[in-house]
C-alpha cells in the first residue's frame, strides 16, 4: 500500500516542475525579439551620448584620426578647462535657482489641482480641465514672442522670474493631467474609509492619498527638473544678462567661441548633462513605478 502510494505520487510533482520549466522557456524564447527591439533602441539613444563622453577626454589631433575610437590618453583638463573657461559655476547657480522653485511649486499646484480635477465635481470642471491642457497642446514657440512683452511690460524681462513663472505655468499643466489621471483611479473605498474617519477632503489628500501618490509624484518630479534643467528657448529670448545665463544657453555661447576645440565643447556639454543624468539615477526606481503603476493595490 505504501509503495503505490509513492509510486502514484513521484510522478505529479516531476511533470509539474517540467512544465513550470518548459513554461518559462518558451516565455524567454517568446519574448526574444522584443528584447532584442529594445536592445537596439537603446544603443540607438545611448550611442551620441557615449561618443560625446569619449571625444571630452581626447585631443583635437585625436578627434581627426576618428571620433568613434578611444581616447589614447583619458584627458580630464578638458573639464576643468571647460568649466573655468565658460564660467559654468554662475551658470550652474543660475539653473539650481530656476529649477528647484520651479521643480517645488509645481509639485504642489499639481498635487491639488490633480487631486480637484480627479476626485471632486464642482461647476465647469470639464471645460476648465480642458483649458488647462491648453498649456501642453500650445507650442512654446507660439508663446514666446507674447510672453516676451508681457514680461516687459511688468518688469520681469532679464530676470530669474522670466523663466521660474512661465517653466511653472507649462509645468502645472502637464503635472494636473499626470495626477489627475492617478487620483481618478484611486479606490473609492479608500475616500470613504477617510471620510468615515473624519477626514475633510484636505486631510484625505494629504494623511492619506498622498503616501500612496509617491511613485507618480517623484516621476513628475523629474520630469519637471530635466525639463527645466535642458530648457534652452526660454533663456535665449527672456535673458539678455550674462550672470542670468543658464547651463544650456552659457553651452550654446561657449560653443559659439569655441568651434574649433571639439574636446572642449563636448566637456561643456558632458558637464551640462550630467545633473539631469544623476536625478533620474537617483530616482530611477520610483520614476519606474510612477510611470508603470496605473492602480493602488490594497
Amino acid at each position: 500500500m505504501g509503495q503505490t502510494e509513492l509510486t502514484n505520487s513521484t510522478p505529479g510533482p516531476t511533470l509539474s516542475t517540467g512544465s513550470r520549466r518548459l513554461g518559462r522557456l518558451s516565455f524567454k524564447a517568446r519574448d526574444l525579439p522584443v528584447y532584442l527591439i529594445l536592445l537596439v533602441f537603446l544603443l540607438i539613444a545611448i550611442f551620441p551620448f557615449i561618443i560625446m563622453v569619449f571625444t571630452a577626454f581626447k585631443t583635437s589631433s585625436e578627434l581627426a584620426r576618428g571620433a568613434f575610437s578611444l581616447p589614447e590618453v583619458w584627458r580630464w583638463s578638458n573639464f576643468a578647462d571647460a568649466w573655468t573657461q565658460a564660467r559654468f559655476d554662475r551658470f550652474f547657480f543660475s539653473s539650481v535657482i530656476v529649477a528647484i522653485p520651479v521643480v517645488l511649486v509645481s509639485t504642489a499646484l499639481s498635487v491639488m489641482s490633480g487631486y480637484a480635477f480627479g476626485r471632486m465635481t464642482f461647476p465647469f470642471s470639464r471645460a476648465l480641465f480642458f483649458i488647462l491642457l491648453l498649456g501642453i497642446m500650445v507650442p512654446l514657440e507660439a508663446l514666446i514672442i507674447p510672453l516676451y512683452h508681457n514680461l516687459r511690460w511688468i518688469g520681469l524681462l532679464d530676470t530669474y522670474w522670466a523663466l521660474i513663472l512661465p517653466q511653472i505655468g507649462m509645468s502645472v499643466s502637464f503635472g494636473t493631467f499626470w495626477m489627475r489621471g492617478f487620483f481618478a483611479e484611486v479606490p473609492q473605498d479608500l475616500v470613504d474609509a477617510a471620510t468615515v474617519d473624519g477626514c475633510n477632503s484636505w486631510d484625505t489628500l494629504w494623511r492619506v492619498l498622498l503616501p500612496t501618490a509617491m511613485p507618480a509624484i517623484t516621476s513628475m518630479m523629474v520630469l519637471f527638473f530635466v525639463w527645466t534643467w535642458n530648457d534652452f528657448l526660454l533663456a535665449l529670448v527672456l535673458i539678455s544678462t550674462e550672470s542670468l545665463r543658464t547651463l544650456p544657453l552659457g553651452l550654446a555661447f561657449f560653443q559659439g567661441q569655441h568651434t574649433t576645440n571639439v574636446p572642449l565643447v563636448a566637456a561643456g556639454a558632458t558637464i551640462v548633462a550630467i545633473p539631469a543624468i544623476m536625478m533620474y539615477v537617483a530616482f530611477q526606481r520610483q520614476f519606474i513605478r510612477g510611470i508603470t503603476g496605473g492602480s493602488i493595490e490594497g
